[in-house]
């Protein structure tokens, strides 16, 4: 999978991320990850449904996804985009949010949207990550926030 000279065409399904990062249902909110570039970027898909548990509550007759679910997408595709990079696979690890900076909600995500995940590594030093995120459906910004996080490796604690 890790094939560094084709990685734009590489596509991490849904048992895959499962494999590398520890969000499981209702709260595994990336359904596969593609194009993705090691260290640089990659795009993650969320294929949002009615039956997503939020929607009982967020809102029962005008279902909208919550901002917070959004960023939360964001954040797991750059999880995977790290452990994709790190060849963390199969590993206990743990990715943690540290900040959300710049978060700005543009347009409402409902059931039937494909969700577009697009992160990109602004920075990164030692354990620590900087991503910009855009969420996109239809090719229409939907929301984007600056994400910094940082990752442990649970296999190598001392």
């Amino acid at each position: 999978m890790t094939n560094k000279t084709h990685e734009s065409s590489i596509v991490i399904d849904h048992q895959m991320i499962r494999r590398m990062i520890p969000h499981r249902y209702p709260f595994l909110l990336v359904d596969k990850v593609h194009s993705i570039e090691s260290g640089k970027s990659a795009i993650g898909v969320k294929n949002v449904t009615q039956n997503e548990p939020y929607f009982t509550g967020h809102f029962p007759n005008n279902p909208v996804m919550p901002g917070i679910a959004i960023v939360e997408s964001m954040a797991q595709t750059a999880a995977i985009l790290v452990n994709f990079t790190l060849d963390m696979i199969d590993r206990e690890i743990g990715i943690y949010l540290m900040a959300l900076d710049n978060a700005k909600f543009r347009r409402m995500v409902v059931p039937g949207d494909v969700l577009e995940l697009h992160l990109s590594v602004s920075r990164h030093r030692g354990q620590v990550w900087k991503f910009n995120g855009k969420a996109m459906v239809e090719g229409q910004l939907s929301a984007e926030a600056d994400i910094t996080a940082f990752w442990e490796s649970k296999d190598e604690k001392d």
